[in-house]
């Protein structure tokens, strides 16, 4: 008997499409504030290696400390964002 095959054994989302392109790039840290949108990105973060997350309680606290990271290191940073801009 032959077992079926795992539909996700060669498939990739969009969430990890995205993760692997911003590791690729260098960016290694994402600044987030997630809400329930956007929780396939953040069940994403499990599953890619390379990026690590912090997380914030309010969305522009995130923005600042994503925005200071870039500045002191010269190099990006991402943001998670829950309401309107994480939805948009």
């Amino acid at each position: 008997m032959t077992m079926p095959l795992d539909p996700r054994a060669d498939t990739i989302t969009g969430a990890e499409s995205l993760l692997t392109t911003l590791v690729s790039s260098d960016v290694d840290v994402c600044f987030a504030n997630p809400g329930t949108s956007e929780m396939h990105f953040v069940d994403a973060l499990d599953r890619v290696d390379g990026m690590r997350c912090i997380l914030g309680m309010f969305e522009g606290a995130v923005a600042g400390a994503a925005d200071g990271y870039a500045r002191m290191l010269d190099r990006p940073a991402c943001t998670l964002l829950h309401l309107g801009p994480g939805l948009g």
